[in-house]
């Protein structure tokens, strides 16, 4: 098994309860949506002034995660949401379903089909998860992150 990602850095305030910070949008299931979601994702993270590096892997996992839903599910929006933790940066993306649950998959020399191979490298955890709207589901990932230190 392949070591988990060292935890990167992006400052929150410390408060001590779960969520310190939250950001969520919605997009129509396009292939368009998928660069509109990363620039979303990327200019929240430049305003909690977190630093590059977490601002590129979050940028990719988003990426990833809504590329899946609007070519995977019969959905005509998407969800996604950032949540900051205390130890935690979540990466959430709901779509409306239509799809069985992601799974990875072995590729061969197909360049398409690595996503969540990409997901489950760069991120400390990840899953799915029914939302109990029919066939609705959110596929999530999370990034350990140090808070204390700086960007």
């Amino acid at each position: 098994m392949a070591p988990r990602p060292q935890p990167q850095t992006c400052p929150g305030t410390g408060t001590g309860t779960d969520t310190v910070r939250r950001f969520a949008f919605e997009l129509p299931a396009l292939t368009g949506s998928v660069a509109r979601a990363r620039r979303l994702a990327e200019e929240r993270l430049i305003l909690w002034g977190c630093g590059p590096d977490i601002r590129d892997t979050v940028a990719l996992v988003v990426s990833e995660l809504v590329t899946n839903a609007v070519v995977h599910t019969a959905s005509d929006r998407v969800v996604c949401e950032i949540r900051e933790g205390e130890e935690t940066l979540r990466i959430a993306v709901r779509d409306e379903g239509g799809a069985a649950g992601p799974r990875i998959r072995d590729c061969g020399e197909d360049e398409r089909g690595r996503g969540l191979l990409i997901v489950d490298a760069l991120c400390s955890a990840w899953g799915a998860d029914r939302t109990g709207h029919g066939t609705a589901q959110v596929v999530w990932a999370e990034l350990a992150h140090g808070m204390g230190e700086p960007c």
